[in-house]
């Protein structure tokens, strides 16, 4: 039996999910979205600035399908199409739709399949790096760079009625908002920052920008995408 202990931050106990609740414009759509950081879990769970709780579950593996979507074959414009279907991405006309269009048709993975999802958490700074990517105002490069700002880590979302029956309630932690809601503003803040100051560099050469992979009809089994 393969067991792995997994977090949910919230302002609430919660001792029994419930399969199909949620919001549909989460990163992956409908789910219940953990993390196994304890610590993480807790920044997230105060992140309104009020008290909450890192709940704590194990979830039995044994028989979940799951998807990697951090390990090959898979790669971050396979992440990023997910992303667009689901969270809520107004996109200007031109260059940003186009480049929209073509990442769903030509990267997206069939998710609805798997019982779990293990990928980046797209918090609002992230969701913002994606929006440059699409904007052609960020290179590939420093997409792939910038999610690894504010270091949050990978979410591990359960999708499917067989996942959640395979989850078992351990304890409520309490988090106290004193303490984790400055944490989860000031990862934030240092993230931003960070992300400016890597944006402020002169840009190379060679770096590869969304309309580059359009006008070059780049596909999954391209190289420079793993």
């Amino acid at each position: 039996m393969k067991i792995k202990t997994i977090y949910h931050g919230s302002i609430n106990a919660i001792p029994k999910p419930v399969f199909g609740a949620g919001k549909k414009h989460n990163d992956y759509g409908v789910g219940f979205y953990c993390t196994e950081s304890e610590q993480m879990a807790k920044e997230w769970a105060c992140a309104s600035d009020a008290d909450g709780f890192a709940n704590r579950y194990e979830l039995d593996m044994d028989g979940l399908k799951v998807l990697y979507l951090n390990q090959q074959p898979y790669h971050i414009l396979n992440w990023l199409a997910i992303l667009l279907v689901n969270r809520k991405f107004v996109v200007a006309d031109g260059i940003p739709q186009r480049a929209k269009d073509y990442i769903i048709q030509h990267f997206m993975v069939d998710y609805a399949q798997y019982d779990v999802i293990i990928g980046y958490r797209a918090d609002d700074s992230y969701f913002s790096y994606a929006g440059d990517f699409v904007n052609n105002t960020l290179s590939l490069h420093n997409l792939r760079q910038a999610m690894s700002l504010g270091h949050l880590g990978e979410q591990i979302v359960l999708k499917s009625k067989r996942a959640f029956d395979a989850l078992r309630f351990i304890e409520a932690l309490p988090a106290d908002k004193e303490t984790y809601f400055q944490n989860y503003v000031s990862r934030d803040a240092q993230a931003r920052d960070q992300y400016r100051a890597m944006t402020a560099q002169p840009m190379a050469e060679n770096e590869i920008y969304v309309l580059d992979i359009i006008r070059n009809n780049w596909t999954n089994d391209e190289p420079r995408l793993q």
